[in-house]
């Protein structure tokens, strides 16, 4: 099979297809350390989610091996905010397992029921808490007009008059190409600004999360964020 991201090596990225069978799991096993009161399957989970957020994927392991070579790839998206979702999934079933053996069992139910139910749901739906929360966090530190508010030109080719359109991107961002496809049907210019190529402008304009798309006009001023 023919794949855009290597999925062991482009860990910039990831198919969110993976991530939500990643949650799925997620929510089936904390599932059942809740059901059948097994704080040790909270425990295992949380481990492999914390190898996961430090080494790479192996919670999407099975997803890579046994379903993506029989489906195919999905569309990438930036692996930031997912793996956040992780790291906060990591931490949550961690304390229900320590909550249940320190003998607050209820407590411990009660945050593995949580997590198996915001996993599930994301897995089902696409909606992850998790995800939601760093995008937020990166729109209140990234770009906005409380902040940069105000891009150099020096660091911009091609904005003329009317101003233009801004996307920081990345080669395998299949929300980046969305966002192509859209704005350049629009009578401004965009110019596309890849995080892997300059990743000095990322780090300069707080760029926490691809695509981010912004309007600015001649002279460099943030006029509207468009995304995240």
């Amino acid at each position: 099979m023919t794949r855009a991201a290597d999925p062991w090596r482009d860990t910039d990225v990831v198919d969110e297809r993976a991530a939500r069978f990643a949650q799925g799991t997620t929510g089936a096993v904390a599932l059942l350390g809740v059901v059948f009161g097994w704080p040790l399957a909270w425990a295992l989970m949380s481990a492999q989610l914390l190898v996961g957020v430090t080494l790479g994927r192996p919670s999407c392991l099975a997803y890579y091996v046994l379903v993506q070579p029989r489906f195919g790839e999905g569309p990438l998206e930036d692996s930031r905010p997912p793996r956040l979702a992780n790291m906060i999934g990591t931490a949550f079933l961690g304390l229900a397992a320590a909550l249940w053996w320190l003998g607050a069992e209820p407590a411990g139910s009660a945050l593995g029921a949580l997590v198996a139910f915001l996993a599930l749901l994301s897995a089902s739906t696409g909606f992850c808490v998790g995800c939601e929360i760093y995008r937020l966090t990166a729109r209140l530190r990234g770009i906005s007009p409380r902040h940069h508010d105000r891009i150099d030109l020096a660091d911009l080719d091609g904005v003329r008059s009317a101003g233009a359109y801004v996307e920081f991107t990345h080669p395998l961002c299949a929300d980046c190409r969305e966002w192509e496809l859209r704005l350049t049907a629009e009578s401004e210019p965009l110019l596309k600004l890849d995080v892997r190529e300059r990743p000095e402008l990322a780090r300069k304009y707080g760029i926490a999360v691809v695509p981010t798309v912004f309007r600015v006009s001649a002279d460099g001023a943030v006029l509207k964020r468009l995304a995240p």
